[in-house]
């Protein structure tokens, strides 16, 4: 590799890192006649619209449950979760003579029974009334599957009439719990729903036959308890995010104890068996928008929106042809054309247009983006992919200027004037999705680990779409060759 080369991408780096906004007039004050090199800049008018998500992939270790109003929108958003339970490793309940309660047959018997819907925040009002079913699915969500968020398990895993249904009223703050508890370090809140202590003694009954049935998750979702779906069937007012389900067995149980002068004496203590319901096992999300108002969203050409969970979405529709092949004159006056230069960078600024209703209610800004070519919106997030920054890219929301930055695509305008595939009408457009991120960090280097579909209550409005009143978008493109 020549000095002349590496000198010249030193530069075209230097140049990269250090441009900003402004780019007019850079070529000339980097380069000299002995690098030989050109430095040019270019705009390009990009397309927007809005678009419906219909339903997104429901991979999310939180769960929502409840039905709002988008105050600014006046569109409703209704959630129900379903959740499978696993065994914890080594579950065992104490040995069957030490059980308190026995049936006539001497079965043991449980002295109650619930789930608990555990949440770490929440939209709305927690003061809203609110009521919702629970049923007990009548099979098993077999694993493997990809379940999106119009997933109903109503159609194939509830049986009417024949499958355990409990209903719940509730507030998200619970004023059957003092002040005082609610205040706790300790306390995390949540919804509880009375199961009949007959399904506790189910559980309780088939450990003392059937061992087996506790073994590991499997076992225990295939023969014992196959998961519950939880249904908003009223109010309006709360989502909550339900960070942990829970289902309880409570028994009473004799322990014998050495006291200090070394003698034993028998005490009764109330114990609860608990199953978790997490992300180690299966469960999912079912979102219900309101079509009408979405509709009526998707058709205002004077904006793009995007909305979650499984809302809107914006897509652009990038002028690749014209960013790689587009011709100009050179300083010799010969025409050229930009396919035979280098991309640096190709930036899209997105400014976000403020929300007309304030207050505690209004649904929260999205905060970061992901962009990438339509034809891997379903596929990124089945394979489990995380953005690459080749062909994907996040943008995080800047509140100081109100914008999502996509700093330098230009490797995705080079894939997709690449590999295209022109007999289809979307081979040159992207799609912006609302997403959640989690990193790992690492000796204070965070690594990006997962990126998922937003769940959460977020919408906004962005400059674009094709009768814009708030300005054009435009990517802004830096090109370099070597004469």
């Amino acid at each position: 590799m020549s000095i002349k080369y590496l000198a010249g991408l030193m530069l075209a780096a230097l140049f990269v890192v250090s441009c900003d906004d402004t780019t007019d007039n850079i070529g000339s004050s980097l380069t000299d006649n002995v690098d030989k090199l050109n430095v040019m800049t270019d705009t390009f008018k990009v397309t927007t619209r809005s678009i419906v998500a219909d339903s997104v992939l429901s991979r999310s270790i939180t769960g929502y449950l409840g039905m709002v109003r988008d105050p600014e929108t006046g569109a409703y958003t209704t959630s129900n979760f379903m959740t499978q339970f696993y065994t914890p490793e080594n579950f065992e309940f104490p040995e069957k003579q030490n059980i308190i309660s026995l049936d006539a047959e001497g079965n043991a018997v449980a002295d109650s029974c619930d789930i608990r819907l555990y949440y770490t925040s929440y939209y709305g009002d927690s003061l809203a009334t609110m009521k919702l079913s629970a049923y007990e699915l009548s099979k098993p969500v077999e694993e493997g599957q990809k379940f999106y968020s119009n997933f109903n398990p109503e159609k194939d895993y509830i049986t009417p009439g024949s499958t355990l249904k409990a209903d719940k009223v509730y507030t998200l703050t619970d004023l059957n719990v003092d002040e005082s508890t609610r205040k706790g370090s300790d306390y995390m809140p949540n919804i509880r729903i009375s199961l009949n202590k007959n399904y506790g003694s189910k559980i309780i009954q088939e450990y003392y036959k059937n061992p087996g049935t506790f073994k590991n998750s499997y076992t225990f979702i295939h023969n014992l308890v196959p998961g519950f779906y939880f249904k908003t069937m009223g109010g309006i007012g709360s989502m909550a995010y339900i960070s942990l389900s829970q289902l309880n067995v409570y028994f009473r149980h004799k322990t014998t104890y050495t006291k200090t002068d070394g003698t034993k004496s028998d005490t009764i203590i109330t114990s609860m068996a608990s199953f978790p319901g997490t992300q180690e096992v299966l469960q999912t999300t079912n979102i219900s928008n309101d079509k009408a108002v979405i509709k009526k969203l998707v058709d205002d050409n004077t904006c793009t929106y995007i909305k979650s969970p499984a809302g809107i979405f914006t897509e652009m529709t990038l002028p690749v042809d014209e960013i790689v092949e587009k011709t100009y004159i050179g300083a010799d006056g010969k025409t050229y054309s930009h396919k035979n230069d280098t991309i640096n960078t190709a930036k899209v600024v997105l400014k976000r247009i403020n929300n007309t209703v304030s207050g505690k209610y209004a649904f929260g800004i999205p905060q970061t983006l992901l962009i990438l070519p339509k034809a891997d919106m379903y596929s990124f997030f089945e394979n489990n992919r995380i953005a690459d920054y080749k062909t994907s890219f996040l943008a995080a929301y800047n509140s100081s200027s109100n914008t999502y930055t996509f700093n330098n695509i230009g490797s995705l305008v080079k894939h997709l004037y690449q590999s295209g595939d022109r007999t289809k009408a979307d081979w040159n457009k992207v799609v912006i999705i609302p997403v959640s991120v989690t990193y790992n960090t690492t000796n204070n280097v965070p690594e990006l680990i997962s990126v998922t579909h937003d769940m959460s209550m977020s919408s906004t409005r962005l400059v674009g779409g094709s009768n814009s009143k708030y300005g054009e978008i435009k990517i802004s493109v830096i090109y370099s060759k070597f004469k």
